[in-house]
């Protein structure tokens, strides 16, 4: 082999960089594991809330390493965590270098956000009334619910449909004060509507920005957010995130501020009262007719009574404050902003009677815009403060959050978090009057972020100028942090919605890391041990070159900051086999040349120089269908496919140069190779089968197997998961065996359709349910968790609370472990996006193999035994996943597995053509059917041995790893088995039977010719 020189020194500098490389990785597990103890020691589990204690006081000692700085000598240094002699590193430094691992292994928040193009629309016509629009909006919302194109051509389609004579351009739609630059009274359709499509593209490129300088600054580490295509969707993956609920308000938030002047008590309090005496009055309507005592002849006195008896000046029978106060006033304010409180659990009811049009009707004339909001709830009270401003007939503010240019964490001079904002001119300038009015009027100006109000100051010292202001408030440092980041990113230009998403608790995914690490050390000591079984010391130089392969495989996702997932761990064990198959066909020709008596150098140079064909074409053939899917696959799944394109390429360098290193080392330094042992030396060496007169046989029983399947398919059909139909699932661990029919009943009588599922033992549940599966909104979310935890509270441990359940990643991890959503729409593109790639799959496997071979009969016997695998696949998933105990749903996860089938049926395949090509060139007596057994003859051992230890290694994988890998590696394990016997009984058989012995043997003559003479 030539430049050995030059290979030993990329090997060695690829090898020391990746251990410097994942030096990082065990440094900040380090540090991590540190800071979980000492939240662990400052936090004891007896304590009320000691999780969220404990996640919090991590993130702050971590926090802490990274922005904290020591004096060193005159100056002030960030603190250093790691010291290699030659650098050192501050914890930031050691993060960032770290390898990044998913959700599925590290916990956290992978979402799919929808920007709502409809709210988009509605803001570009200025709010129209009009009734064409807004019925082409109605009609679009329909058009959604069965089509693939984006709202906004559903939009443009129903607007065409009901038209008329109203044009977009018309004033009262898009030819507006807003847009008259850009759209004339006299454009026609077609040119508004490509003005529409850049305005709607510009809002949503406005959205990804806020949403990713939102993220910024949120503090996790390897926040991936990237837009999807045009449809409006935006991909967001927090690993790590713990506190979920935080990260769903931060980007769905809209961010709606907006500064409103604010009536006093004394102005609102009448129609308080007016409304509660209707409510006496409603309520004594409906009660038998009976005598009551008269009422007081006058308003004044009334409410005077009604005052003393509310705030405990008159005595009450406690039994009797419904009849009295049904509208639930539980006090006044001081003649300020706040207009009464309430009991937070009425407050819902309040606003229904507050803004009933019944009630309303009785406001005085200057009063009829009044808008009734909420204060910020103090977690630590069980009143709201309730609100009352000045509204007007279009419902806009006096000043809005647009005028925004910069907003920073503060504190108010009570020492209270707060926030501190700067506006613009226009802004600064409206500001002033506003706080004119308010000092002259010794009114007030509520701050209301998203319908709630934050802070209502008075202005005691004059007009406010220069545009500053601050927002205080009764909460916490984290949400004064937050609010600044998002006023400061600016607001959402529409309404964003979670159309699917993936929570992964931080407890579900350490059991993720160990059944992964455990399961894939097992599979390794198989590989290594079988290895030297099988080829003696040459075994033992194919384990060394495994070894390093591994090395760079995990050296090379570290460098490249790629995302280790779950199924990604499985990528790397399925690479192990594709390395051992390298070594496997190098082997087994060097025996070859070996048992023709030539020199050991020389089998070795040829066993090498003879492999190398089919070793490319069948990592190619592999290679190919893992881009299809890194190309179609999202999360976990993209992680599957980097891992196994990351591994193809390492194989191929370990077993073609770092093993032939090591072999070349030991020969000529005077060392014997066998490569076999005692038992193992004369295994399949004189094979003799008469494959193709048997293949009636095989046609038979594939046949069979392909309409039993195809039957199942038809009538049975396949469990169809919520990649693909959409719907809510969740994982929740008992502490006892469950009865799934007994779980499966209750739920149904709550969500009416539910499946449940027992996945990984009998104290865990997947529970999936299509329950208000057209609503994305996180309200609904919000509601069938909090339906699901009502149903199984009494399977759940005494007095666990519903915040708890969310959790379900403390120590005694009970509770939630994992949620899913995924919206019909997005169900309907998964379902298509898979299609294709598993067509596209096939048609790039033709093309390929037809480039290779130049004969299209080996094209149709590849593609046949392909399809012919896949189909088998699908019908042992539709015959078996009733009675499986674990879950058989056909989703994303089960596509990757598809694909992978794919991958490795056509890996075998390949060789076996290769040899077929090669001794044509060789025996060009021979016939087409002796020359096609004997090359599947001459392969067996390198088939055998390839499956059986890609077999032991998923089985490993299979029996000890994650319980959400299993429909995963049961495909791999059934794809593997069919696609060994598929390569030898259907791919070879189906090209001998459509090929006529002259043509084939020609092409391939001509193509060994020409790879000869380019060599």
């Amino acid at each position: 082999m030539q430049n050995k020189g030059i290979i030993k020194l990329f090997a060695l500098l690829f090898g020391l960089v990746s251990i410097y490389q994942l030096s990082f990785t065990f440094k900040a597990n380090q540090i991590e594991a540190n800071a979980e103890q000492a939240a662990i020691v400052k936090y004891a589990d007896t304590e009320e809330d000691y999780q969220t204690k404990r996640n919090i006081e991590e993130a702050r000692y971590l926090d802490s390493l990274k922005t904290s700085k020591i004096k060193v000598g005159d100056n002030f240094e960030p603190i250093e965590v790691y010291n290699l002699g030659v650098a050192q590193y501050t914890y930031a430094d050691v993060e960032n270098n770290a390898m990044n691992l998913g959700l599925d292994l590290r916990g956290g928040i992978n979402v799919i956000l929808q920007i709502s193009v409809k709210d988009i629309l509605k803001g570009l016509a200025n709010k129209s009334k009009d009734p064409v629009f807004n019925k082409a909006l109605d009609d679009a919302d329909e058009l959604q619910k069965d089509s693939q194109d984006s709202y906004l051509q559903s939009f443009f389609t129903a607007f065409d449909a009901i038209k008329g004579d109203t044009k977009l351009a018309s004033p009262d739609i898009f030819a507006n004060r807003t847009l008259s630059d850009e759209i004339k009274f006299d454009m026609s359709d077609n040119e508004v509507k490509s003005i529409i499509e850049t305005k709607i593209d510009e809002s949503i490129v406005s959205a990804f920005e806020v949403l990713r300088k939102r993220i910024d600054k949120f503090g996790v580490t390897s926040p991936n957010i990237q837009r999807l295509g045009n449809s409006g969707r935006i991909l967001l993956e927090l690993p790590g995130a713990k506190d979920i609920e935080r990260v769903t308000d931060l980007v769905t938030k809209t961010a709606q501020l907006q500064f409103w002047e604010t009536y006093k008590t004394q102005e609102v309090v009448p129609y308080l009262l007016e409304v509660n005496q209707n409510l006496v009055e409603a309520n004594k309507s409906k009660k038998e007719k009976e005598e009551v005592a008269d009422v007081a002849d006058d308003q004044e006195e009334a409410a005077s009574d009604a005052i003393d008896e509310l705030t405990g000046q008159i005595e009450t029978d406690s039994t009797n404050v419904a009849e009295v106060n049904p509208l639930g006033i539980q006090g006044y304010g001081n003649g300020g902003s706040v207009v009464g409180m309430f009991l937070s659990k009425d407050k819902e009811k309040v606003m229904e009677h507050l803004n009933s049009s019944k009630n309303r009707a009785s406001l005085p004339a200057e009063m009829r815009y009044v808008k009734f909001v909420w204060g910020l709830q103090n977690e630590e009270s069980e009143f709201s403060e309730l609100y009352a401003i000045k509204g007007n007939r279009d419902g806009e503010p006096l000043l809005s959050g647009d005028v925004i240019t910069g907003a920073d964490q503060d504190y108010d001079p009570l020492s209270r978090p707060a926030v501190s904002m700067q506006m613009n001119s226009k802004g600064a300038k409206i500001w002033e009057e506003m706080t004119k009015k308010a000092y002259e009027t010794q009114g007030n100006i509520a701050i209301v972020l998203d319908n709630t109000v934050y802070s209502a100051p008075s202005v005691s010292s004059g007009p406010i100028a220069g545009g500053r202001s601050q927002i205080s408030g009764s909460f916490s440092l984290t949400e004064a942090v937050d609010l600044a980041n998002v006023l400061r990113a600016g607001k959402l230009p529409a309404s964003a919605e979670i159309v699917q998403s993936d929570i992964v608790g931080p407890s579900l995914g350490q059991e993720a890391i160990d059944s992964g690490m455990k399961s894939f050390m097992i599979a390794l000591a198989f590989v290594l041990l079988w290895m030297i079984f099988y080829y003696g010391k040459a075994g033992g130089f194919a384990d060394i070159a495994l070894m390093l392969n591994i090395l760079l495989i995990f050296g090379v996702l570290a460098s490249l900051g790629a995302v280790l997932t779950l199924p990604g761990i499985a990528g790397i064990v399925l690479t192990i086999g594709i390395s051992v198959d390298a070594n496997v066909l190098i082997f087994e020709r060097i025996k070859e040349e070996l048992a023709k008596g030539k020199s050991q150098k020389e089998s070795v140079k040829d066993g090498f120089s003879n492999a190398l064909s089919s070793i490319l074409d069948a990592n190619i053939t592999t290679g190919l269908t893992a881009l299809i899917l890194f190309v179609f696959g999202t999360g976990p799944i993209k992680g599957f496919a980097t891992t196994l394109i990351i591994g193809i390429l390492t194989s191929l360098f370990t077993a073609i140069f770092i093993t032939r290193l090591l072999v070349d080392w030991y020969v000529n330094r005077g060392g014997k190779l066998d490569f076999s042992t005692s038992l193992t030396k004369n295994l399949f060496t004189n094979v003799n089968i008469d494959f193709l007169k048997k293949r009636k046989i095989a046609y038979a029983f594939s046949g069979a197997l392909i309409l039993a399947s195809l039957g199942s398919l038809f009538t049975t059909g396949l469990d169809e998961g919520i990649d693909f139909v959409g719907g809510r699932t969740y994982q929740v661990r008992f502490d006892q065996d469950m009865s799934v029919e007994e779980v499966k009943n209750d739920l149904h009588a709550v969500f009416e359709s539910a499946e449940v599922k027992t996945i990984g033992g009998p104290n865990q549940l997947k529970i999936s349910t299509k329950y208000l599966v057209e609503d994305s909104s996180t309200e609904a979310d919000e509601k069938v968790e909090s339906l699901l935890f009502e149903t199984l509270r009494k399977y759940l441990p005494e007095g666990m609370t519903y915040a708890e359940f969310l959790d379900g990643s403390g120590d005694k991890a009970i509770g939630k472990m994992l949620s899913s959503k995924v919206s019909p729409t997005i169900a309907d593109d998964i379902k298509k996006s898979s299609i294709w790639a598993i067509l596209g799959s096939l048609v790039v496997v033709f093309l390929y193999i037809l480039f290779r071979f130049k004969k299209w009969q080996f094209s149709l016997g590849a593609v046949a035994a392909v399809f012919h695998d896949v189909l088998i696949v699908l019908g042992i998933y539709s015959l078996t996943w009733r009675f499986m105990p674990f879950s058989m749903e056909i989703d994303q996860t089960f596509i990757a597995a598809i694909l992978t089938v794919i991958g490795y049926s056509l890996n075998d395949t390949v060789v076996v053509f290769d040899r077929i090509r090669e001794y044509f060139n060789e025996n060009l007596g021979w016939k087409l059917n002796t020359t096609i057994n004997k090359s599947i003859n001459s392969t067996i051992s390198r088939t055998l041995n390839t499956s059986l230890t890609t077999l032991v290694v998923l089985l490993a994988m299979f029996l000890f790893g994650a319980d959400s890998l299993k429909d995963l590696l049961f495909a791999l394990i059934v794809g593997v088995i069919v696609g060994t016997y598929s390569s030898v009984f259907i791919a070879t058989p189906i090209m001998y039977d459509t090929a006529k012995k002259s043509n084939v043997a020609e092409a391939l003559k001509n193509k060994v010719k020409e790879e000869a003479e380019e060599a």
